[in-house]
């Protein structure tokens, strides 16, 4: 029972409670509050909320309560059960229509389990109208309907869906955590511990950093941009280096996943020569849009990232202005540590502390889709 919840790192209270919840939902005489309808799943990224919310779902679905290894819980991890509806966005939003379609299947009843679930990742990026059309579904779920959402924070959802959800808050994992699920996968200790300490906890970004030599090596491209900047011209030039780079990662992969799905799409609707029957060419440009959101989403998640790794550069050059402190104990880009000790001695610790303000306005900016270059550049002028 519960092996689908070893996945979840360094989360030992959430996963106590969702046992909690499974035994109450089996248990006919349990008139406990421990199972509820609704879930909302928080917790900074990388905290492993959507596989919580996964490792949940396949457990209310499976005969042994979460073994991992029978059908059930095997198609619920992989998103493909057919009790369990999956809600995934990479583009900017989640419709209203959307949320209709999921609400009307989300009536159905269960076909092979005793329970359908219905997981929305990126309950954050709901529009407003399509956040008052999920209320409706979650005040007058089905009889066996279970909700699971996932949010970076609870102020991220409407109040009155906060209100109606179970709310549990996962924390970011520890680097010891991390590295040692690192190496169970096979990393050796240093590039393990390397990749945990400087992804913050973010389990999903050390497993690049630990595979990916590319992954690595922009990083630290991106660490020495502000390192660079002398005056106002270079502040410009290294906005509009990390700007291209974010925008060439992104278009690389958007361009080969595209082609994939175009292929997959003119395919499906019969299409002849350069032709295509009645419907298909409304089809591809529907798909044209969305795959177009995700690029701006692919861009906006790429620069956010670098702006969480030029955080802890500054962070770090705080500790070394702060009397008391080892540096070499507790900085986190131990790669960098004769340069930051240079920043430390060039700057004071208030100009740091602007500074790591900067980065932080500059992520909210971005959050708010304010044009990614300007940003960039006002965040590099003020770095100089």
């Amino acid at each position: 029972m519960f092996e689908v919840f070893d996945s979840l790192i360094d989360q030992e209270q959430v996963v106590a409670l969702l046992k909690e919840a499974i035994v109450a939902s089996r248990d006919s005489k349990d008139e406990s509050q421990s199972m509820t309808h609704a879930w909302l799943f928080t917790g900074p990224p990388g905290s492993g909320r959507s596989n919580a919310a996964l490792a949940f779902g396949a457990a209310l679905i499976c005969p042994e309560a979460g073994c991992g290894t029978c059908v059930n819980c095997r198609t619920a991890i992989a998103g493909t059960h057919a009790d369990i509806e999956l809600l995934r966005t990479e583009g900017l939003s989640i419709k209203i229509d959307e949320i209709r379609e999921l609400i009307i299947r989300a009536s159905w009843s269960p076909s092979v389990a005793t329970y359908r679930v219905v997981i929305i990742e990126d309950a954050d990026r709901l529009t407003e109208s399509a956040a008052n059309a999920l209320l409706k579904g979650i005040e007058e779920p089905g009889m066996r309907t279970v909700w699971l959402l996932c949010a970076p924070t609870l102020t991220d959802v409407l109040p009155t869906i906060r209100s109606r959800t179970r709310n549990l808050v996962l924390r970011t994992p520890s680097v010891s955590a991390v590295a040692q699920l690192l190496e169970m996968e096979g990393v050796l200790p240093k590039p393990a511990l390397f990749a945990a300490r400087v992804s913050q906890g973010h389990v999903g970004r050390a497993r690049q950093l630990a595979n990916n030599s590319q992954t690595r090596e922009l990083r630290l491209a991106i660490l020495r941009f502000p390192l660079a900047i002398s005056d106002i011209a270079s502040a410009f030039r290294a906005a509009q280096l990390l700007v291209e780079a974010a925008k060439k990662e992104a278009e690389g992969e958007s361009e080969r996943r595209d082609a994939i799905e175009t292929g997959q799409l003119k395919e499906a609707w019969g299409q002849q020569g350069s032709k295509l029957t009645q419907g298909g060419s409304k089809a591809v440009k529907e798909l044209e849009k969305e795959q177009k959101s995700r690029a701006t989403r692919m861009v906006r998640d790429y620069l956010d990232r670098a702006l969480l790794d030029l955080a802890t550069l500054y962070r770090d050059v705080l500790l070394a202005q702060t009397e008391g402190i080892s540096l070499e104990e507790m900085a986190i880009n131990l790669d960098l540590l004769e340069e930051i000790k240079q920043l430390a001695l060039r700057t004071t610790a208030e100009s740091t502390l602007r500074r790591i303000d900067a980065i932080m306005q500059a992520r909210m900016n971005l959050s708010k889709n304010s044009n990614s270059l300007l940003t960039i550049e006002a965040l590099m002028v003020a770095l100089k």
